[in-house]
């Protein structure tokens, strides 16, 4: 099973801009601006960073520098079509750095495209409902077989060739095919609704699938997040859940050169993001429960919180890259259904580690 490890980088920026491609009375002809927040993946070859372990704050340093050209500016003077698309592309092309598996520029907290270097372009999009739920087959006294409800969000993702186009589909178009699913989504008892009496993250990742996909021929993925920690990924064949903790540690870079703050004893607020994929229980209606992923994870996860890393038993360096593969040692075969391991050391900075079949392009 092939192992690959990701270096990630996002780094924001404030810019306005027009785009003229779009239909005539289309809100983004109008000049406007947006915070921005700019986004690389790159399998960095060993030696690029300047020292074993530096690779995370070295692509953010290099992200940084390279969309500080994009800073407090009118972006229709920087290139002539500033669609999110042509913006990831303005990046690749700038963006000195070897390995990049794709670039991303979200307009929005909602919306987003990232570009692969074939031009292949992953467009997003975010939407929310409140809804109750209740899981009834789930074991006695489950709490998720009491009556309760959430904010759910759904991210719709859209893979497209361009082919050098200046954009596919708008964001517009993801909003108007989830529009109707919206409507009888929002406000609702998801049990009451029609194939979702048991209304898990998957099953309701499917049911959303099965309504878009005939009429979104690009949709790739279906996103659930049942709370702001857990959820679902569904493609039309494959499951894949997360479930996301934060812990407290304190570290030195010990390969750092002299001079380097990193060497200096410092901390983090980290991300760890578990992915796990594992195929449908049709009667419980989920692959595995994120409450178990949280109590199988806990003998590692109190190794970490509120701990010193650079003293963890085992560990080359406490870099991102480094904690991935060691958290992937230490649990074992605990978690036979974990092949992927997210950890960000500050917001969109840090590494993945991947290893299933399914590879490192899924959709975070």
């Amino acid at each position: 099973m092939n192992t690959q490890l990701i270096h990630v980088a996002a780094s924001p920026f404030e810019a306005a801009r027009r785009v003229a491609i779009l239909p005539a009375g289309h809100r983004a002809r109008r000049l406007h601006g947006h915070s921005f927040l700019a986004r690389v993946r790159a399998a960095l070859p060993a030696d690029w960073a300047p020292f074993p372990g530096g690779e995370t704050g070295t692509l953010t340093a290099a992200l940084s520098t390279c969309v500080d050209a994009l800073d407090y500016r009118d972006l229709n003077e920087q290139l002539p079509v500033p669609t999110d698309e042509n913006l990831a592309r303005w990046v690749r092309a700038h963006l000195n750095v070897p390995g990049i598996a794709t670039v991303g520029v979200q307009s929005t907290r909602d919306q987003g495209a990232d570009l692969d270097g074939a031009d292949h372009c992953h467009l997003w999009r975010r939407f929310r409902f409140e809804a109750a739920h209740q899981l009834p087959h789930v074991p006695a006294g489950h709490q998720c077989g009491r009556m309760h409800g959430h904010g759910f969000e759904v991210i719709l993702h859209a893979n497209q060739d361009l082919a050098g186009l200046d954009m596919g589909l708008d964001f517009d178009d993801l909003g108007a095919v989830w529009a109707p699913l919206q409507a009888q989504l929002h406000y609702s008892c998801l049990n009451d609704i029609a194939e979702l009496d048991n209304p898990t993250s998957e099953r309701l990742a499917r049911w959303i699938w099965q309504r878009l996909k005939p009429t979104l021929p690009a949709l790739s993925w279906v996103s659930v997040y049942e709370t702001a920690t857990a959820g679902c990924h569904y493609d039309g064949a494959h499951y894949r859940i997360w479930k996301e903790q934060r812990f407290e540690g304190a570290l030195r870079l010990t390969a750092a050169p002299a001079g380097d703050p990193r060497r200096r004893l410092h901390g983090h607020s980290y991300l760890l993001r578990l992915h796990l994929t594992a195929p449908l229980d049709e009667v419980l209606g989920w692959t595995l429960d994120y409450g178990d992923v949280k109590a199988l994870f806990k003998p590692v996860y109190d190794r970490l919180d509120h701990h010193r890393l650079d003293d963890l038993p085992g560990l080359r360096d406490a870099d991102p890259g480094s904690l991935t593969h060691w958290m992937r040692e230490t649990i074992g075969t605990a978690l036979p259904a974990l092949d992927r391991i997210d950890l960000h050391e500050t917001p969109g900075c840090g590494a993945s580690l991947c290893w299933g079949e399914l590879g490192p392009a899924l959709p975070a």
